[in-house]
């Protein structure tokens, strides 16, 4: 098996502009994906990501935007070092693709860098299961928060 490059294609019925916010912009995110989220949505801007209670058993991920181009991509890479600047070879990159579709927007969701990162093989297809199974439960909660938001208007 190939333990290179996740892509998932999921519909959101919202417009673009919509969809972009929910998956760029840290107060979104933090709604579907991990518990806090702290950077700016625009190139350069370097923060982290927290997947449970910081000050406890949390997780810190650095977090780096590379793109930000509404309502079009945002492609950021995490993972890495906090002390290090992120790129190929120590960190994954992650790109959010928006299409207009319908009435709503094809979300494309695509993450590589894992044969980069020169993990060993058994780490490289354990770190490629669990964003396998991560990203699938996540982007599944993207549709059903946009409706809520879509109600609120």
């Amino acid at each position: 098996m190939e333990f290179g490059t996740i892509e998932r294609e999921i519909y959101v019925d919202a417009s673009p502009e919509i969809v972009f916010e929910v998956v760029s912009s840290p107060d979104h995110v933090k709604q579907w994906w991990p518990d806090d989220a702290a950077y700016e949505v625009r190139p350069g801007s370097q923060g982290e990501i927290v997947f449970g209670d910081r000050d406890t058993d949390g997780t810190v991920v650095a977090f780096a935007v590379l793109e930000a181009d509404p309502p079009r991509t945002f492609s950021f890479r995490w993972t890495h070092p906090a002390d290090e600047d992120a790129g190929e070879g120590n960190s994954l990159l992650v790109t959010f693709d928006l299409t207009p579709k319908g009435g709503g927007t094809l979300l494309k969701m695509t993450e590589t860098g894992f044969r980069e990162m020169g993990w060993e093989a058994a780490v490289l297809e354990q770190q490629y299961h669990e964003h396998v199974t991560g990203w699938d439960f996540y982007l599944a909660r993207i549709a059903p928060y946009v409706a809520t938001l879509e109600t609120r208007r």
